[in-house]
């Protein structure tokens, strides 16, 4: 009696806990939806292309012209003397000049030696590659979600598991205890299963911990308070029709990495292109409308007071003809880290090669284990049932009994974990084959 209050804080413990249950249900397409929407990630990916929009924009290309205004105003008090041709000389004291001038500035630049023209494809390039950035970041999110989703589905699992062992040994325990009071068996099974629901009640109290932390893991991917609560979904559906030759034809031309290294090569391009604009003139246009007053009321001065207005137009050329080198050095330089570029475009083609084909075998054996233990399972289902069966009628010891119901646990624990690895191996042979995002989860 003593044993079976001594258990009993620690179920009273638990029922709380296992009230926790009831909470919402999270599906998987909600898990994205939110994931996609609040994931801080991705905020910053989408915040970066924006800024690479901008960059990639008309505003930002050189071939608008430039405007600028300019306004000015003087004043000159001084003193004068001056003698006439007739002889006779006149001063003036205090003799004020006023002067005002505005004019409005037009710059375009009509030749820069095709610097212009390549700076803008590059701009387009990696404004291209930004959303390729973007959907790269979404991919490696969305693999990171599932990856806690699915560890808190398998937790879910192996917690509801454990508690139909611990009800399994709390009948047990039952069980033993009558048979003790009439004489049926010794003290000692019922110690056993006394024994036995303490590791289970710990086992299930272990569980339920690795499931709240999982669950903060998976509120931290989807940007969401802490100590809220879902329940996973903890039903599983394959792809179907997936053939190891079309999935390595997809990576080949959907792969994420490759795709942005392409990119990559593109602006390197352009900007080998730009670098050479240094031997080329740079030709453009100045235009200028100004406007310009002075007053003089000095008795000295031929005009009291002068307007002029006038347009100016020039055409103005360039040419470096050589800068001490500078410009060889760069394209030089340029062209470099060009053929370095090539040389990592090659080395992440054999990864990805390698990768398709890793993430394809790791996929089929996940499958195949997974089949294994499910018919495992069902093995130690019929050996429990048969063992319980011949436990009631006497037939069995307590020691088999445990045996078979620590088989049919482990047999449990063992298929869910199989099923959840074989979707997570699935999930990143899609990502490496550039469809992660083209199917249902």
């Amino acid at each position: 009696m003593r044993r079976i209050l001594y258990f009993l804080p620690l179920c009273l413990f638990l029922i709380p806990i296992a009230a926790q249950a009831q909470d919402k249900m999270l599906s998987k397409e909600e898990a994205v939806a939110m994931a996609l929407e609040y994931n801080l990630g991705i905020q910053v990916a989408k915040n970066t292309r924006k800024i690479d929009e901008n960059n990639a924009s008309i505003l930002n290309s050189g071939y608008l012209p430039t405007v600028t205004a300019n306004a000015g105003g003087s004043i000159d008090r001084q003193n004068t003397e001056g003698q006439l041709a007739s002889g006779d000389s006149r001063t003036a004291d205090g003799a004020e000049t006023r002067r005002y001038n505005a004019s409005v500035n037009v710059n375009y630049t009509l030749f820069d030696g095709l610097n212009r023209y390549y700076s803008y494809k590059s701009f387009q390039e990696r404004s291209q590659q930004s959303e390729l950035e973007v959907r790269q970041t979404i991919e490696n999110t969305i693999l990171q979600l599932f990856t806690v989703y699915y560890e808190a589905a398998r937790l879910t699992e192996n917690t509801k598991n454990l508690e139909q062992a611990l009800d399994i040994s709390k009948d047990r325990l039952t069980r033993a205890r009558y048979q003790f009071e009439y004489g049926q068996n010794t003290g000692l099974d019922v110690l056993n299963a006394e024994v036995d629901i303490n590791t289970d009640s710990i086992n299930l109290l272990n569980s339920r911990q690795q499931l709240r932390n999982t669950m903060r893991d998976l509120n931290l991917v989807l940007n969401q308070e802490l100590e809220a609560q879902f329940v996973a979904d903890t039903t599983v559906s394959f792809v179907p029709g997936l053939e190891m030759e079309n999935m390595h034809k997809e990576a080949k031309s959907n792969n994420i990495r490759l795709q942005i290294v392409e990119k990559d090569m593109n602006i390197l391009s352009y900007n080998v292109k730009a670098a050479k604009s240094v031997f080329l003139p740079t030709i453009g246009l100045t235009g200028t409308y100004g406007w310009n007053e002075s007053s003089n009321n000095s008795p000295l001065a031929f005009l009291i007071q002068n307007t002029s207005t006038g347009l100016t137009g020039a055409v103005n050329l360039s040419w470096n003809l050589f800068d001490g080198g500078r410009g060889v050095t760069g394209i030089k330089n340029v062209k470099i880290g060009y053929e370095n570029q090539e040389l990592l475009k090659k080395q992440i083609v054999l990864e990805v090669e390698r990768d398709i084909r890793n993430a394809w075998d790791s996929y089929t054996n996940a499958l195949y284990v997974f089949e294994v233990q499910e018919k495992n399972l069902q093995t130690n289902q019929d050996n429990f049932s048969r063992t319980d069966e011949r436990y009631k009628l006497g037939q069995a010891t307590s020691i088999e009994f445990r045996q078979a119901q620590l088989n049919l646990l482990n047999a449990e624990l063992a298929r869910s974990q199989a099923k959840y690895s074989a979707k997570l191996a699935e999930l990143q042979m899609l990502q490496v084959s550039g469809q992660l995002l083209n199917v249902e989860f």
